[in-house]
């Protein structure tokens, strides 16, 4: 741990990009919605949009279901499930086309053995015990900062492997969204100007990730800055 870096620019930096987060997230709620009221052309509904492209990519053991709540759609590769909320299941319209055919992307990435998702998918235990503990040390740190560094370095290592997670996902979102957008469009289930605001939407959705990725890591390097500058006290 050797980097010098302001902690009070690295703390402005963490919180103006929280800021942009929400401002992105907002922006994608709202196209999303706005996209939700646009009838596809091809009339299909999201469920269909998935179960066809999993079909044409050769995948018949991944069960497409449908799942409550708003944008909490996802693959589960240990199931091997695609979960779509329920308008995206039902809808016919572009923001669920997108969202179904992102989905399936993962579901193919997991069929292909692509690499960045199978060291994510080795990694989700290793993150979720880390997440867990890492709050924990990082504030027993700062109370015994006086005492002894050891909890909050403790503290750091565990976010470091939180800020890893998060740009090994950057790679497995990317691909996912352009797959799911290469597809849609050669299989006709958009026209040119759903093609724009599908790939609108999904643009905004990988900006959340970058985005949160930024954070952690200027975060990880604010707190080395306070060790660093602790020990040289």
């Amino acid at each position: 741990m050797t980097i010098n870096l302001n902690n009070i620019d690295l703390y402005y930096i963490t919180i103006g990009i929280f800021f942009i987060s929400l401002i992105v997230q907002m922006q994608l709620q709202s196209k999303v919605k706005k996209y939700s009221k646009q009838k596809l052309s091809s009339g299909k509904t999201g469920v269909e949009v998935a179960q066809q492209m999993l079909n044409e990519n050769g995948i018949y053991d991944v069960k497409v279901v449908s799942m409550g709540g708003f944008l909490t759609d996802h693959y589960n590769p240990i199931t091997k499930t695609v979960n779509l909320s329920t308008d995206v299941f039902n809808g016919r319209n572009v923001a669920a086309a997108a969202v179904a055919a992102h989905e399936c992307g993962h579901a193919i990435q997991h069929n292909k053995n692509y690499i960045f998702l199978h060291i994510r998918t080795i990694m989700t235990p290793i993150c979720a015990f880390s997440a867990r503990f890492l709050t924990l040390f990082i504030l027993l740190g700062f109370f015994m900062i006086n005492i002894s560094l050891i909890p909050l370095e403790i503290g750091i290592c565990l976010y470091a492997v939180t800020t890893l997670f998060t740009f090994l996902t950057l790679p497995v979102e990317l691909d996912a969204s352009n797959r799911a957008l290469n597809w849609i469009e050669e299989n006709n289930i958009v026209d040119n100007k759903e093609y724009k605001d599908a790939k609108s939407a999904l643009k905004l959705a990988a900006m959340t990730y970058v985005l949160a990725a930024l954070a952690s890591l200027t975060e990880l390097l604010r707190l080395i800055s306070i060790v660093n500058s602790r020990k040289e006290d």
